[in-house]
């Protein structure tokens, strides 16, 4: 007898399992495929604003992160070329989707915590898509094994490098010019820093140091490597003793963040994103195939709202699809075959639009925030209070309320 998966999810990242965690909420069984033998855990941490908190709760798993991260307070935004503090925000407001709430989140709790949600046997480990067939209204997927998965529904959760996305014909994603080196640093008697987000920019780098609980502090550099400087990413103490060279006027207790790092727990990687045309006249949806995700909007960090959006981007998924699979059936294929295609429409409408505002808005962020030369330093650093209330704006979005509500 052969065998139809109803769901399957490309992907065991953030955007997938939120994604079928969501559907599980509903009472909707999918599978998840991951090339890794693993749960992907790179990455560190990320910031999670309100718009992340909000979608963590509506999947359930809100009230258990919380526990594990402190709550941060406000940013202080510091020009490293002359030290002194060109913005202050407190994150203690209220925007339109009620009171704003910022932590810095341990990347490896939330898609252990994701995963654990899930019922046992929905992960398939080490399992790569090569290709993807259509026949009739079943897509095909060619593993890499060899063998073959049918499905109604295919959601690409496959990153930048996604298979999904370039069977909807997306364009590959856009090196940008800049790289990223990131850190976390573990103090075991505390690190004694305020619970704020520091910024500092300035001469063609920016970069942050986030507490997320009493110990670990992550932090981050970014920047255009010249011609002399490339290669030295390949090693993480030339990548260390880079960082340190480049971060200008700052507290010694920031740079001593950077030395405590062990060089496992640095990484640096080029910054890609999708243009937003693309999804402007690309098909993120066909029929009964979308993507989420990094495979849907991938973007620069300056707005650090990858991660957050991917959450949004499962919850609004899940409940889109899952409110048109569970309509009541006339027992009819081609009707089951349509609720599908009315809910991954539904879902691609609503993110849109809201992914092409986070990819342009972070771009230009970047673009301003990691100026250099003595006329940009000075523009950068009058707008440097209206770009952190964007921050604060951006995440100003509400998926929707919990499934049990």
């Amino acid at each position: 007898m052969e065998v139809v998966e109803d769901i399957v999810i490309v992907g065991a990242g953030i955007a997938g399992l939120a994604t079928s965690l969501g559907l599980h909420r509903m009472g909707l069984q999918s599978l998840v495929l991951e090339s890794s033998d693993s749960l992907r855990t790179s990455g560190f941490t990320f910031l999670a604003w309100s718009n992340a908190w909000k979608a963590l709760d509506a999947l359930g798993i809100g009230d258990s992160l919380r526990q594990h991260h402190i709550q941060l307070q406000g940013l202080v935004a510091v020009s490293m070329p002359t030290g002194a503090t060109t913005a202050q925000m407190s994150f203690k407001a209220n925007g339109k989707c009620g009171e704003h709430e910022v932590r810095c989140v341990k990347r490896k709790l939330l898609v252990e915590t994701l995963a654990m949600e899930l019922p046992p046997g929905t992960i398939r480990f080490g399992t790569k898509v090569i290709s993807i067939e259509q026949r009739e209204d079943l897509k095909l997927l060619h593993l890499a094994d060899g063998s073959i998965l049918k499905t109604k529904v295919l959601i690409g959760c496959d990153g930048v490098n996604s298979v999904v996305a370039k069977w909807l014909g997306l364009q590959t994603p856009a090196f940008t010019s800049r790289w990223a080196t990131r850190g976390i640093t573990e103090f075991p008697d505390g690190h004694g820093f305020q619970p704020e987000f520091l910024q500092y920019f300035g001469d063609g780098y920016r970069s942050g140091f986030l507490p997320c609980d009493e110990k670990t502090i992550y932090w981050f550099v970014t920047y255009s490597p010249s011609p002399q400087d490339k290669g030295k990413e390949k090693s993480v103490a030339n990548l260390k003793e880079y960082v340190l060279t480049k971060l200008g006027n700052v507290p010694q207790e920031v740079l001593d963040v950077v030395e405590n790092s062990k060089l496992d727990s640095v990484i640096s990687s080029p910054l890609r994103l999708r243009w937003p045309w693309h999804l402007l006249w690309g098909d993120t949806c066909k029929e009964n195939v979308c993507v989420a995700g990094d495979a849907l909007h991938p973007m620069t960090p300056d707005l650090a709202q990858g991660a957050c959006s991917s959450l949004e981007d499962g919850v609004i998924l899940a409940r889109c699809l899952g409110e048109s699979l569970l309509e009541e059936p006339r027992g009819l294929k081609e009707e089951e075959y349509n609720r599908i295609r009315r809910g991954l429409e539904k879902y691609t409408k609503n993110r849109r639009w809201r992914s092409i505002e986070l990819i342009t808005i972070s771009f230009m962020q970047g673009s301003i925030q990691q100026s250099a030369g003595k006329v940009m330093n000075y523009l950068r650093d009058r707008l440097s209070g209206v770009m952190a209330r964007m921050l604060l704006e951006e995440a100003d979005f509400d998926c929707g309320k919990p499934y049990n509500s």
